[in-house]
């Protein structure tokens, strides 16, 4: 499973290389060797991966964490709750006008 120096690696490909490092009877050394990458890379791609950095490991079990994904999370938080707000104050003015109505 040998690569070329310079070829990118697939986020899954740094994934599993990561969650086998990580399993026991396993070491990165040996895990690195296996795949073909050095010991220091999958240092590197654990590091990434713990930080979901802007550039690499941008989801995590379906969800986005670039950037721009939780930009437009929050955008649409705050008009969620400034909707929840004038849903909340037309129940009370519709209760209001309904027990005063002639």
């Amino acid at each position: 499973m040998a690569r070329k120096k310079n070829q990118a690696y697939t986020e899954e490909f740094r994934r599993e290389a990561v969650k086998r490092a990580e399993k026991e009877g396993n070491t990165t050394v040996s895990v690195a060797r296996e795949l073909g990458v050095s010991a220091q890379q999958i240092y590197n791609w654990r590091r990434q991966f713990n930080r979901l950095s802007d550039k690499q490991f941008n989801s995590l079990n379906g969800v986005d964490y670039a950037k721009k994904e939780s930009e437009e999370i929050r955008k649409l938080r705050r008009e969620k709750a400034t909707l929840e707000k004038e849903v909340d104050f037309l129940k009370k003015a519709a209760a209001y006008f309904a027990n005063h109505q002639e």
